[in-house]
């Protein structure tokens, strides 16, 4: 019956719940969703009748298997095939293609076909509907069969042979053995095979039939089979010398060999390899854990059990026997388990108990490794009852997890219908008696009773004197004391007990009887407070003494004091109450549901009972219902409630409302008006809070209350109103705001609320942080110059801060700062309007010009900029200005425009001495005169550079760029140039390896073989790049194999003293006279100028005017016969020029010879130490060709000029009038044309004439 069930099931009971509601399927037992399979029992489904022959004596069924949709179960009996309806045990079909007993079966994974073997020697391989598809034979009879669950293999095996078929060949693959097999087996995975010897050997083979390893037993290996979970690939073994084995693919054994004392004749594995079920030579099929040990008997037959199916996806098992009967087993599976508070065991996959903490969902797994039959729980005792003993645990938990550790063991086997634990005892329940045993299972005491015991549970007390409530089937209710061998009789009913429960106070006792009606006695007033029906279990809450709940008729009844009942739906039994958890139990399912006490609640709160309407609300209600508990005991005045259910609700500020209340009340300043106002505030009803405090008399606390709501159009509102009483001013009231709004981020409210207060400095500097230009543009416009300088000087410094020149402009006109104003249009660099101002107030220039020099320097306008700077009175400005271009230029190794910069350096340096001459008071100052030497030093240093740089960017280019457009003899000259003139330290950036390389290779190419042979020898002595130095080394090497001569033809001649000179020397000038060679900077040849100086005290302009004189130069040139050839003529305004061939070539060797100057330098010739021009005199000077006498002048009385005659009338030379370079005339004007007419050096407009370009 069901009560029956029911307490044999599930006592002992205790008050208890769970932390999740749980709806299970049905027959199953669900926790945190897990499906746990619990005791099983077997139950008769269907069973054929006995198969017999002609004869009518019964024929073994020999082999039996299901389709895998188990819709279909194939038996083997005699020489038959036959096909039942699994479901109903109907046989549909009997198949008769076998001549002779079929001893085995299978069926294919996929369900398309099942194969039969017997003693014919035949296989043959049925389609699922039982047609014949295909057969082939072996030699001897077909013992065992089995389809590879992936590659549909099957595999056939003999006394002496197995074969592999499988339907992509035609053919048998067949493989001899030398004993007789039994069984096969194929792994989950089809990849390996599994053969049981009659010998005793397990065969182990891949799919392909290659043995990997033997395992030998010592009898014949009757049935096998492999576990059919992935997770558990273990093969399960039956022998002959009645025991089972378990192996690992790797052919270790697990665990022990189990001892059956029977033949095992037939294994197959159950519930997805969880558990195992063999039957043999004793008559009946046992249910084994997949690993051992045994668990329980399904069933006992009348002959031996041959072959046994489990039914796929389904709890059924075939059993065929000896006596030729096929009989079908639902197995069914249910619960067993135990549980105390919020503790709870249940057995799991049979051996196994897991131990849960229902709050905290921590879990502990104990294996007992045997079947467990019982479980009973107290406190943190746990007592399980195995088959030949009973196992004491102690439960207990750390911060991570719950563990267990055995405490005692009683070796005792025990036929008991209820087992019940406590601190030190077990109580095993009888019919009708109780027995205590202690934990060395000694019996201590026996309670016998007069009735069937229907109900027991352990209702608590100390250790060793733990009490029982137990009932009877006479309606006798009694309670027991471990330590006391005499039963207390509590009540006596005229109906059955069904369920029993004591409340938390011990003073009532609620029952369910075998009628369903439910009963609540008062114990001590001995009476009946309570009665209904339609119940079959009820529980009392073990957190709240007056509250019970009871189960019935589908309905979930709750009674609270002497409230009406309050109900909800609920299937099952109520076994537990605890705050607002209910565990209950439908079927085999545990599921947990949360009842809200809000009913119960508001029950008590209306009677204003609110001391158990807050006990009530502990057990478990929303948020809400605590709110409503909270202001309810407040407005009742009942402040520890209040007080508690704010604290529950983590609400301080109510907490800290109340005890201030209580500190008002006991200073004796209770106000009833603020009292309510503050209630209304806390509610969020402000505007009546307001009312309530200004009735109060405290119109300042409304008006901070509202400022603090942010609710400032109310609070200005009734400051107003108040006026002086209210004790704020307005003005106040809108600082207030604005500090508020600005700790809130709202700076452009904060912003506006300042300027509304007029607080001025903090609106300008909010708005301006935050770059509103615009509103603090409006703001600006309101202000007074006169009164107001301040804020528009702040308002300008934003302007100008924020490059808002519009807005700036505005703000400076209103001050009437012209010198702020200047600084602006400079710095928006409006040059324009700047300008204008300037003229108006010129003390500001240097305001304008430093700038605007600036601004042309950025645009690459330095010729302007150097003028502006000098302008402005700043000239070192310009100087630093072209310091630093000229040292970029040179870091980024663009040499042509550092030569140009140091060209422009050094001219500004002479100009400085011109700008301080002409700027000078009276005389020069010492120190003046000292600066202005130092400035020509660096003059004559920055010339110098410049050349250099000019002439290094060529070589820098030959060396870098692939193709070069300069002739090598140009680029030779270079850099003879550059190594006789720029001295032991090359200039910063200039390369003299470079240089070097640069020579010993056009030196070669122009046939200088002795200087090429020099130049290699001189790097030999400098640091040459990696990628350079094999290139070196072999030109090194080369060159040794060339005349140690150079080409004569550039042999350097002195135009002064007529000498020669090496190619390459220390300086730059004769090694006879000292001359300098003077150069073309285009070739870098030395050109045939020679320097001279004037008479003494002859000044400058009388000297030019001789020589522009035409007198004794036209007897000259008419005595010579004639001029250069060329004629000038002016026609028309246009200038032309005609060629003469001249005089003949005697006529101009006349001439040369009458050339006084010519004769001076004859005269004049004598090696020196030191070059000392030679001096003329004025009739020398009128002798002089204007067109072949060059002056070499610079802007400045420092430098001295320098005067240089050209030896040919016939050899065209031009010169820069800027920088003073000389150039062959041909080569500067094709240098004109590719820099539009701009030296090539200083960059300045030339005017280009053919002849003696100047």
């Amino acid at each position: 019956r069901l009560s029956v069930g029911f307490v044999t099931q599930f006592l002992p009971l205790a008050p208890f719940f769970l932390s999740h509601h749980i709806s299970p399927p049905s027959h199953t037992l669900t926790f945190n969703s897990r499906i746990i399979r619990s005791t099983m029992r077997p139950h008769p489904a269907w069973s054929s009748d006995q198969l017999t022959d002609a004869q009518n004596n019964p024929i073994p069924v020999n082999a039996l298997v299901y389709s895998p949709n188990g819709n279909q179960l194939i038996v083997a009996s005699g020489n038959s095939v036959l096909i039942y309806d699994a479901i109903v045990g109907e046989m549909t079909k009997r198949l008769k293609g076998h001549k002779n007993t079929v001893y085995c079966l299978a069926y294919s994974r996929d369900g398309k076909q099942f194969v039969s073997g017997g003693a014919d020697n035949q296989v043959i391989i049925w389609s699922s509907k039982g047609e014949g598809k295909l057969r082939y034979p072996h030699n001897d009879s077909i013992q065992c069969l089995a389809c590879n669950p992936i590659t549909m293999q099957l595999v056939s095996c003999t006394e002496s042979d197995f074969g592999l078929w499988s339907p992509e060949h035609a053919d048998v693959k067949k493989f001899k053995v030398s004993s007789k097999i039994l069984c096969c087996s194929w792994t989950n995975d089809g990849q390996h095979l599994a053969l049981g010897h009659f010998s005793g050997t397990i065969s182990i083979r891949d799919r392909d039939g290659r043995e990997k390893l033997k395992i030998q037993r010592n009898a014949p290996v009757w049935c096998m089979q492999w576990n059919p979970s992935r997770e558990k690939l273990q093969l399960a073994v039956g022998c002959w010398d009645q025991t089972l084995s378990f192996y690992h693919l790797s052919g270790q054994q697990i665990g022990r060999d189990y001892k059956l004392d029977y033949d095992p004749c037939s294994v197959a594995h159950f519930s997805n390899g969880e558990y195992l079920i063999i039957g043999g030579s004793d008559k009946s099929a046992t249910l084994w854990k997949h690993t051992g040990p045994k668990l329980v008997k399904i069933c006992d037959e009348s002959n031996w059990v041959w072959a046994i199916a489990h039914r796929p996806n389904h709890n059924f098992v075939a059993v065929g026997t000896e006596d030729g009967r096929v009989k079908v087993y639902h197995l069914m599976f249910s619960t067993v388990h135990g549980l105390h508070e919020d503790h709870y065991a249940y057995r799991d996959l049979m051996t196994e108990v897991v131990v849960q903490d229902l709050v905290t969902d921590k879990k502990t797994k104990i294996e007992c490794k045997d079947y467990v039959k019982k479980i009973a729980m107290y406190r943190a005792r746990l007592a399980v009852q195995l088959p030949e003993r009973v196992h004491i645990y102690d439960i207990y938990q750390d911060e991570r997890e719950m563990r267990f550790r055995l405490h005692s063991r009683i070796m005792k086997k025990f036929d008991c219908n209820l087992l019940v634990v406590t601190s030190s005892h077990i109580i095993l329940c009888f019919e009708k008696s109780l027995q205590l045993y202690n934990f060395h299972g000694i019996k201590e005491r026996e309670w016998s009773v007069d009735s069937l015991i229907r109900y027991i549970k352990v209702i608590g007390g100390p250790p060793l004197r733990e009490a029982l409530l137990v009932g009877l089937k006479n309606g006798s209710i009694l309670k027991l004391f471990i330590d006391n061998p005499f039963p207390i009789q509590l009540l006596k009913h005229s109906v059955s007990i069904r369920c029993l429960d004591l409340s938390l106070n011990r003073d009532k006792l609620a029952l369910v009887d075998e009628k369903s009606n439910i009963m609540v006695y008062h114990l001590k007033e001995r009476r009946f407070i309570f009665q209904d029906s339609n119940a079959n279990s009820v529980a009392w809450n073990s957190a709240y003494d007056d509250m019970l709940c009871y189960s019935g008729s589908n309905v979930l009844s709750i009674k609270t004091s002497d409230f009406p009942v309050h109900q909800h739906k609920f299937k099952g039994f109520v076994v537990g109450f605890n705050g607002s958890k209910i565990f209950g139990l439908h079927i085999v399912s545990m599921s947990t549901i949360d009842i809200p006490q809000s009913i119960s609640m508001y029950r008590y709160i209306e009677r204003k009972d609110f001391q158990n309407a807050y006990r009530i609300a502990c057990l478990g209600v929303t948020e809400s219902d605590w709110k409503i508990l909270a202001f309810q005991a407040l407005m009742g005045l009942d402040f520890d409630v209040a007080r508690n259910s704010f604290i529950r609700l983590r609400d301080v500020k109510y907490v800290s409302l109340l005890n201030k209340f209580e500190q008002d009340i006991y200073q004796h300043k209770y106000n009833e008006h603020t009292f309510l106002g503050e209630i209304y505030a806390y509610q969020g009803k402000f505007s009546e809070a307001a009312e309530k405090f200004v009735q109060a008399g405290e119109p300042k606390k409304a008006i901070d209350m509202l400022c603090d709501l942010r609710k400032w159009e109310e609070a200005r509102a009734l400051a107003q109103k108040m006026g002086r009483d209210s004790g704020i001013d307005v003005n106040e009231l809108i600082k207030r705001q604005a500090h508020l709004a600005e700790d809130d981020g709202d700076m452009l409210a904060a912003g506006k609320l300042y300027i509304a207060c007029n607080e001025y400095s903090k609106a300008i500097k909010i708005l301006g942080e935050n770059k509103w230009l615009d509103d603090m543009a409006e703001v600006l416009a309101g202000f007074n110059p006169e009164t107001d300088r301040q804020f528009i000087k702040m308002c300008a410094d934003y302007f100008l801060k924020f490059e808002n020149y519009d807005y700036a402009q505005v703000a400076l006109e209103k001050l009437g700062d012209f010198e702020s104003l200047i600084e602006l249009h400079s710095r928006s660099k409006n040059w324009e309007y700047a300008f204008a101002l300037l003229e108006e107030h010129p003390q500001f220039k240097k305001k304008v010009y430093v700038p605007y020099a600036r601004h042309l320097a950025e645009n690459d306008k330095f010729d302007e900029a150097m003028a502006a700077f000098i302008d402005a009175g700043e000239p070192e400005e310009a100087v630093k200005m072209i310091e630093l271009l000229s040292h970029n230029a040179v870091l980024e190794r663009r040499f042509k425009d550092a030569a140009y910069y140091f060209f422009l350096l050094a001219l500004k340096n002479l100009e400085m001495n011109k700008y301080d001459m002409e700027n000078a008071a009276d005389t020069l100052t010492d120190a003046q005169k000292i600066q202005m030497r130092k400035r020509v030093q660096v003059f004559y240093r920055c010339k110098k550079l410049s050349s250099l740089y000019y002439s290094y960017h060529h070589i820098h280019e030959y060396s870098e760029l692939p193709f070069n457009s300069m002739p090598p003899k140009y680029l030779f000259n270079m850099a003879r140039f550059l190594l006789m003139n720029m001295g032991k330290q090359a200039p910063y950036g200039v390369n003299r390896t470079l240089i070097v390389t640069t020579l010993a290779k056009l030196s070669t190419m122009l046939e200088h073989y002795k200087l090429s042979r020099e130049a290699y020898q001189r790097l030999g002595t400098l640091r040459v790049p990696a990628h350079l130095q094999s290139e070196i080394d072999l030109s090194s090497i080369s060159i040794n194999a060339k005349p140690i001569t150079n080409n004569e033809e550039d042999t350097p001649i002195c135009f002064r003293c007529s000498t020669s000179n090496q190619l390459l020397q220390r300086e730059d000038k004769c090694s006879s006279c000292q001359h300098p060679f003077i150069r073309s900077f285009s070739s870098f040849d030395h050109l045939p100028l020679v320097e001279f100086t004037l008479p003494p005290h002859m000044p400058h302009e009388e000297a030019m005017t001789l020589i522009s004189k035409d007198v004794l130069r036209s007897s000259y040139k008419n005595a010579a016969g004639g001029g250069d050839g060329w004629q000038e003529q002016q026609q028309d305004g246009a200038e032309t020029l005609t060629f003469d061939n001249g005089p003949p070539q005697e006529d101009m060797d006349a001439q040369e010879e009458a050339d006084p100057f010519s004769q001076l330098l004859l005269s004049a010739n004598q090696r020196t130490q030191r070059h000392e021009p030679v001096q003329v005199t004025g009739d020398l000077l009128k002798a002089f060709d204007r067109n072949t006498v060059f002056v070499e002048e610079w802007p400045s009385d420092l430098v001295p000029r320098r005067y240089y005659k050209c030896l040919f009338s016939d050899h065209q030379i031009a010169q820069c009038k800027t920088c003073n370079l000389f150039f062959q005339a041909e080569d500067f004007e094709f240098a004109l044309l590719k820099t539009n007419n701009t030296c090539p050096l200083c960059r300045t407009k030339q005017k280009v004439k053919h002849q003696h370009v100047q």
